[in-house]
């Protein structure tokens, strides 16, 4: 189960355990699911929509056959200024790749998040329309990379998670 122990949760709820839902069902892959963290009317419709097409009971309810239909709804690593590793190079490798749309490149593909890549970041939430803060979280990584029809999380990996 991709999202073991998680409580039943529904319109009116809030919180952390809300804000893994809407990852999951941005994973499936609905773009169209704010991550707020409020399960609100366009939550509900989303996990209508979902268990309709899993041939899952549709009452808008998050509960556990729901939550072991839906993908891991855990948050892909924070990333900021000295973070390394593989997940870093992935997102190196993807920001060089939109250069074009978003106009800086994030410097070598090694692996190390310095300025450059910290200069990339932050040209990148520009293009998307999100905080301009140099750090990878929830709303940067849940820009939609348009041409790719994907996001930035599964462009760089969901291998993360």
């Amino acid at each position: 189960m991709s999202n073991p122990g998680q409580p039943t949760i529904r319109i009116g709820d809030s919180g952390s355990v809300v804000l893994r839902a809407q990852r999951a069902l941005r994973r499936t892959p609905n773009l169209g699911v704010e991550l707020d963290g409020k399960f609100g009317p366009h939550t509900e419709s989303a996990v209508k929509d979902f268990q309709a097409d899993s041939r899952l009971e549709v009452d808008g309810v998050v509960g556990p056959h729901t939550w072991h239909a839906l993908p891991d709804g855990g948050p892909m690593p924070l990333l900021k200024e000295g973070a390394d590793g593989d997940v870093v190079h992935d997102l190196q490798r993807v920001l060089s790749e939109g250069k074009d749309d978003w106009g800086t490149l994030p410097g070598p593909i090694d692996g190390k998040f310095g300025p450059k890549t910290r200069a990339s970041v932050e040209a990148f939430q520009r293009w998307g329309h999100v905080e301009v803060d140099g750090v990878v979280g929830d709303h940067t990584w849940a820009v939609p990379l348009h041409a790719m029809n994907a996001t930035l999380e599964t462009a760089v990996g969901l291998k993360y998670v």
